[in-house]
């Protein structure tokens, strides 16, 4: 080991018994047979129940990533409402609810409702005790049909569009400057107002 120059002289501690504090990962093999297995017992267990809960999709944050749908917390309020399903009643049949998150656009919530009617359509609920079915469980007929663990598949991303010619009206339309005046216009929208009121208060004074 060379030195130079007016610096500080190393102080390497090569005496320290590092054995002993190294983190061996020898049960790895092991492990991932347990997982396997739980997975297995777990499978067993819920019968033909779906091994998951269906979550909403959602779009991840910032701009960086919001290209990519993913499955978020839950669903509002607002799109079990639509979908025709209460919030006790959502979580009893596998639907996690969510009071925290908003709807901000009718896209993202419409694509939620789709994936709930979808769930819903699926769905066959059976009842406690074997001929005795309550209200809310499902018909004779749908306990003796098809069933399948399969979980709703999350969306697109970006739906694909067939290859089309471009419009006259889309070459003659102008993005920036469409973007530039509804800038303009939502920024002098205060001071245009209160020069209205001004303008009519005026001429309401002029009238008396």
């Amino acid at each position: 080991m060379g030195f130079a120059h007016n610096n500080v002289l190393h102080a390497n501690h090569f005496r320290k018994d590092w054995q002993r504090r190294v983190r061996t990962w020898f049960d790895q093999p092991g492990r991932k047979l347990r997982r396997r297995t739980a997975r297995k017992t777990k499978a067993a267990t819920l019968g033909i129940r779906p091994l998951t809960l269906l979550r909403p999709a959602v779009r991840a944050q910032t701009v960086r990533y919001n290209r990519k749908v993913r499955e978020g917390r839950g669903f509002t309020h607002a799109e079990l409402k639509e979908a025709g399903i209460g919030r006790k009643e959502a979580r009893g049949v596998g639907i996690v609810v969510d009071h925290r998150r908003r709807n901000l656009s009718e896209e993202g919530k419409k694509i939620n409702v789709e994936r709930l009617q979808a769930y819903k359509a699926r769905l066959i609920v059976f009842p406690r005790k074997a001929g005795k079915p309550k209200k809310g469980d499902s018909s004779a007929e749908d306990l003796k049909a098809a069933t399948t663990r399969a979980p709703v598949a999350l969306p697109d991303a970006f739906p694909a569009e067939p290859p089309r010619k471009i419009t006259d009206a889309e070459k003659e339309f102008k993005a920036f400057r469409t973007l530039r005046v509804a800038r303009a216009n939502q920024r002098h929208e205060g001071a245009r107002k209160a020069r209205a009121a001004k303008k009519e208060e005026e001429e309401a004074a002029k009238k008396k």
